[in-house]
């Protein structure tokens, strides 16, 4: 599926994600009546370990229930990305690695001109700069590269008109303080970086629909409510910890299928 087919749209503007989410709440037309794919099939999907009970739970889904999970990853709707911001920004080289980080770095014929004493290796997990680091090994600054730590942590809005469903989600470069990347400048760091971006963190969903039943599946089974009823309702509701793992798995699962959160996070970032 194409970009063309499935547009993506990027708010340029400096308002707070409230304001603009909320914008798009009121925006979202109360078209009930338009079709989509994923009243047409019951799409839940049960894995074999769950219990029975969970299983015939899920055997009593209306088939014209929309299952939120499955919508997000249905190429044949029209989904839009709204709002997709950066929240937290770090790109440099000024903060300090374990010694150890640094003494690896160098090449093999340096290790061997200044091998590790006991005092070098007292000092392996103390944290320093590149610049530390070679004094205390006494060697040139630049025999010894300092690495861009890269940290980005952004939010986006997915949203349906036909659906009348918009879904918050936050996604980031790495799950650590920090990603550490060696190259020449911070742009190709950045570049480096996003290579294997993540969705993570909480999920929020508004839906106004209150034709259709919208639905959320706890596939891994963590949780006493396994069957999530989302009510409609004009604010955005947070899902319970354990459904928004199922959402974002079922994401990182099939993101390669859907390239307008990748489109729309590397505009950003540029």
């Amino acid at each position: 599926m194409n970009l063309t087919a499935l547009p993506t749209q990027l708010s340029d503007n400096t308002t707070t994600s409230h304001d603009t989410d909320t914008l798009l709440a009121h925006n979202l037309n109360d078209n009930t009546d338009a079709p989509t794919s994923a009243n047409d099939k019951q799409v839940a999907v049960v894995s074999s370990d769950q219990s029975d009970t969970q299983n015939n739970n899920l055997l009593k889904i209306n088939p014209n229930t929309i299952v939120l999970a499955e919508a997000l990853t249905d190429t044949t709707i029209s989904w839009r990305i709204h709002n997709c911001k950066i929240s937290k920004k770090t790109v440099t080289q000024d903060l300090p690695l374990p010694f150890l980080y640094h003494y690896d770095s160098l090449d093999d014929a340096i290790k061997q001109t200044h091998p590790l004493t006991p005092t070098l290796l007292a000092q392996f997990n103390t944290p320093m700069t590149a610049a530390e680091a070679a004094t205390l090994l006494d060697i040139s600054n630049d025999l010894l590269s300092s690495p861009w730590h890269v940290k980005v942590i952004g939010s986006l809005v997915v949203f349906s008109e036909a659906l009348q469903l918009a879904v918050r989600l936050h996604w980031t470069n790495t799950g650590k303080e920090t990603q550490q990347i060696y190259t020449k400048d911070a742009e190709d760091a950045m570049t480096a970086a996003f290579k294997d971006w993540q969705f993570f963190g909480r999920v929020d969903v508004l839906y106004k629909n209150d034709k259709q039943t919208l639905m959320s599946i706890d596939e891994q089974g963590n949780t006493e409510e396994p069957l999530l009823t989302i009510e409609a309702s004009a604010d955005y509701q947070q899902l319970l910890a354990s459904h928004a793992l199922t959402v974002i798995a079922k994401l990182e699962a099939d993101k390669a299928e859907l390239p307008w959160f990748d489109t729309a996070i590397l505009e950003r970032l540029e």
